[in-house]
């Protein structure tokens, strides 16, 4: 399994405490960097840092909504392949045309339950730490 370089685009302080913690539950390996939004990211990946692996990304957020940010991303040469997956609440299905249709590489709704969270999470994160990412 590949240690992954996380982005986390949430503005939740409370859900992105979550996300941490189911990834040290599950596996100990993956670092984890938090944007609280689409600009704060853009920042992050523009500065000398390392690009992460995949982008974990809130729709509803302020500033720069997480469709905005999409676009912006994917007309970026250097940053346009990086894979973006869809992490919100949003069931509604414009969202996730206009997702699809701005370049995301998946969807998922955050389920109510913990438990349900947690087994979707370390689903999203084994599929990604052994799918071969392009750098």
């Amino acid at each position: 399994m590949q240690a992954l370089h996380i982005l986390l685009i949430e503005d939740d302080q409370i859900e992105a405490i979550k996300f941490k913690k189911v990834l040290t539950a599950f596996n100990d390996i993956h670092q984890v960097e938090v944007a609280v939004n689409g600009e704060e990211a853009l920042k992050r990946l523009h500065s000398d840092r390392e690009m992460p692996d995949i982008i974990l990304l809130d729709l509803n957020m302020p500033k720069m909504n997480g469709i905005e940010f999409l676009k912006v991303l994917k007309q970026e040469q250097g940053l346009r392949y990086t894979p973006v997956i869809i992490l919100t609440t949003s069931n509604n299905h414009e969202d996730v045309k206009a997702s699809y249709e701005a370049g995301a590489a998946g969807y998922l709704l955050k389920p109510l339950r913990y438990q349900d969270y947690k087994n979707q999470i370390n689903m999203l994160v084994e599929y990604w730490s052994q799918n071969e990412i392009y750098k």
